[in-house]
């Protein structure tokens, strides 16, 4: 089992960046999948990105490919993403999430566990 704990979001203006952290404990998160999701008021959970527990697989969503980067800091167990060019409609709660087996799905439902979430604003 693993525990994921999201940090790094914040208030920024149409245009910035922002760097989110997944801490992962427990197992070390290179033994999962891993997805960034994100869920905006009143809309469903929706993926943003995934790199599956190899890194051989990389994925987006088609609304954040070119903006944001997803990558692994093996050495301190964390999930990085790396969201510039930020717009307004980024704005959600963004959640990461992870699921054994070596797949990146974009369906929420099948990752099995997740972290609590952290909140990012960008005005315009």
């Amino acid at each position: 089992q693993v525990q994921l704990l999201e940090s790094g979001g914040g208030l920024v203006q149409a245009g910035g960046s922002l760097r989110l952290s997944c801490a992962a404990s427990g197992r070390t998160f290179s033994s999962y999948t891993m997805g960034w999701f994100r869920q905006a008021p009143g809309k469903e959970r929706e993926f943003v990105a995934g790199i599956n527990r190899s890194g051989s697989t990389i994925d987006y969503a088609d609304s954040v490919k070119g903006r944001f980067t997803i990558s692994g800091d093996n050495a301190k167990n964390t999930l990085i993403l790396q969201m510039n060019s930020l717009k307004p409609q980024d704005t959600a709660v963004y959640y990461c999430a992870a699921r054994s087996g070596n797949l990146v799905y974009q369906d929420y439902p099948r990752y099995d566990y997740w972290g609590q979430g952290t909140q990012v604003t960008v005005s315009s």
